[in-house]
């Protein structure tokens, strides 16, 4: 049972170079921050990887891409949809339909998959 306190007074700059150095770890208040550091306890700190934020930024860019392409492929079956009474254009909307759901599949999974991957590697 913690019934023991500690005061400790700061500057306004002080302050802020203790909560900047805690937001550096996996601490949530400056309480616990203060009482690891005083008690010789490890704190651990968070760290950024570079190449995790590329891959990140890679990844929301082909999302992206990939909706845009899927919208465009979805508007292209809509019309396609429009000629069905044409014998040989009703060959292609089912073609095209059964791609854009394959399609669908495909990039559903592999992002899911990479969201899956990737949570290893993202902060708590």
């Amino acid at each position: 049972m913690r019934n023991k306190i500690v005061t400790l007074r700061m500057n306004e700059q002080e302050f802020l170079m203790l909560v900047k150095n805690r937001q550096k770890t996996t601490e949530k208040t400056n309480s616990n921050y203060l009482r690891k550091i005083a008690l010789h306890k490890p704190v651990t700190f968070r760290t950024r990887n570079v190449s995790l934020d590329e891959l990140s930024a890679e990844i929301i860019r082909m999302r992206k891409e990939i909706n845009f392409i899927g919208h465009n492929f979805n508007q292209a079956v809509h019309k396609l949809h429009t000629l069905e009474k044409i014998p040989e254009f009703r060959h292609w909307v089912q073609h095209y339909d059964a791609t854009r759901l394959q399609l669908k599949t495909v990039a559903e999974q592999t992002f899911t998959e990479l969201i899956r991957r990737t949570q290893v590697w993202l902060p708590g």
